[in-house]
Order: C-alpha cells, then structure tokens, then sequence
C-alpha cells in the first residue's frame, strides 16, 4: 500500500527532500516517513507542471532513497517524470 503525506498524519521529512534542477527541468523531492517513528523511508517526486511519481520501495535509509534518485535522474533525466504518472523504473 502506498503513503503520501497527507494532513491527518504527522510526517518527517528528510534534509535531503527538496527543489532539484536538471536539464531546464525542476522536480521537488520528497522523501518522508511517519514523524517519530523508525519506520522505512518513502519517496515521491511532484512536477511543477502537477504530476506526482510515487516509489513502490521503501528504503532503509533517506541517502539510500536520494541514491536510487539520482540513479535514475543521471540514467534519464528529470524529463522522465514529466512523461510519466506511475512508478518509476527501478
């Protein structure tokens, strides 16, 4: 099952999340779990034109997430998020 922040929960969000720039395309990134807790992290990327990518994983850590991020920019550029509404290619 899939969780975003929403307002009836409390989240964390990691340093990490935020603004990215690349290729004359900019993303937020937010990586995120339930706030206090040791729970896995979650990540999900919003365009600024409205679209929402959602990660199926979770990661044991928010460097891990931000890795499998920047993985799949350095692959295929932010454009690919822009493209699509579903999970990534991971």
């Amino acid at each position: 099952m899939s969780v975003s922040p929403s307002e009836d929960e409390d989240f964390e969000h990691s340093s990490l999340s935020g603004p990215v720039s690349h290729d004359g395309e900019t993303i937020d990134l937010e990586i995120y779990r339930r706030a206090g807790s040791q729970d896995p992290w979650r990540m999900e990327v919003v365009h600024t034109g409205g679209g929402c990518t959602r990660w199926s994983v979770e990661f044991a850590t928010d460097q891990e997430a931000v890795r499998a991020f920047r993985a799949l920019v350095a692959e295929h550029g932010l454009a690919i998020f822009t493209r699509r509404s579903s999970d990534p290619p991971h």
